[in-house]
């Protein structure tokens, strides 16, 4: 399967931490840049062929993006930026999205996602992580966690997409992305009816994959992760310490 690494957008509060970075993809954890790291992991993946990067067009001869096998102008919008990284792609044929800000990331993970995405052979698949294997791994970072009758989940940094679904995904993206980290936002966005049982913890993991395969008039669902690590991420300034923490732990875990 090809990747689109998405790595667009303009300076943010985590890349103002470094003055004249284009963006927080390209600050450096353990003294490698966010987004080179998310390469890496998947270049230690077998399941992955090709990998495409989206980044600022300033940006493209930038030593981070060195292992890319390609490198394509971002948009002003998020879903601009996916136009670009699928372009040419065959519609039925699913490509890997992945966040450009997963410092932990590593090939067993991503395997891990595309494994169980295939095996499902959906148009959209979302990698989420329970609570507790989230917990068990990363205790300290923090999370916003969604309460369904299986137990508590974040969403990851990992989608498998098929091409097709694009047209719908589009009228509903900017919505998703803004309400990503307000679960009650995101229940509202799949329907009222969705709402009182969000609230009370008794929607299924099955009924919001429904809800989203009718929203998107195509077959999605979500990828329960046990790697944890597709799911920690560097949205704020003080993310950064606790991603250089958690790499330098991993560091001296290796024999």
């Amino acid at each position: 399967m090809n990747a689109v690494v998405l790595a667009g957008g303009g300076p943010d509060a985590v890349s103002a931490t470094v003055p004249g970075l284009p963006n927080k993809a390209f600050v450096e954890i353990g003294g490698i840049a966010l987004v080179a790291r998310v390469i890496a992991a998947l270049r230690g993946s077998t399941g992955i062929a090709r990998i495409i990067v989206v980044a600022p067009p300033a940006s493209h001869g930038d030593a981070a993006l060195a292992g890319a096998d390609e490198r394509r102008a971002d948009g002003a919008r998020m879903v601009e930026s996916l136009e670009s990284g699928l372009a040419g792609a065959p519609p039925d044929e699913p490509l890997l999205i992945a966040a450009s800000d997963l410092p932990v990331l590593t090939g067993a993970a991503v395997a891990e996602f595309l494994g169980h995405a295939q095996t499902r052979d959906l148009d959209l698949a979302y990698a989420i992580v329970s609570q507790r294997d989230h917990r068990a791994a990363y205790p300290n970072v923090p999370h916003t966690w969604a309460k369904m009758v299986e137990g508590r989940y974040c969403g990851g940094g990992l989608v498998a997409l098929k091409p097709r679904v694009l047209p719908a995904l589009r009228a509903v993206l900017d919505d998703l992305g803004a309400a990503r980290k307000s679960p009650l936002r995101l229940a509202a966005l799949f329907g009222w009816d969705i709402l009182p049982r969000f609230a009370l913890g008794s929607l299924t993991v099955e009924a919001a994959e429904r809800r989203a395969t009718n929203i998107l008039r195509a077959p999605t669902g979500a990828i329960r992760c046990t790697h944890a690590e597709v799911a920690v991420n560097v949205d704020r300034p003080a993310d950064i310490a606790l991603a250089n923490g958690l790499v330098e732990a991993a560091a001296k875990s290796v024999p």
